[in-house]
């Protein structure tokens, strides 16, 4: 499983010519209200195997979630599903809010 850390990441949704990969939010909807990554599709992690027909298995898709664990867990899946292109967020929005954006609250 590739992992990408909130500067790699905040870099490549900064490069204006770069490719955007698909941002996967996996926790639950009230965590997500509380904060998240702009531009982020807020799919829970229990209702992923029933929608993962929504996602196009030829993308970037960087999985993301509070510190990693779940979204860990969700690249797995999804690679064994033929999803060849995933990436975890390594600290999730955790390190996102403590290492590129101070002023995400944090619950």
């Amino acid at each position: 499983m590739r992992q990408m850390t909130a500067p790699e990441l905040a870099e490549r949704l900064a490069d204006p010519q770069g490719d955007r990969p698909l941002l996967l939010d996996v926790r639950e909807s009230a965590e997500f209200a509380i904060c998240c990554i702009e531009g982020s599709l807020l799919m829970p992690m229990a209702t992923v195997p029933a929608r993962q027909t929504e996602l196009d298995p030829d993308d970037e898709i960087v999985v993301i979630c509070h510190h990693g664990g779940r979204s860990a867990q969700v690249c797995m899946f999804l690679e064994r599903q033929g999803f060849s292109k995933v990436i975890n967020l390594a600290g999730g929005v955790a390190a996102w809010a403590a290492q590129v954006d101070p002023t995400m609250p944090q619950y």
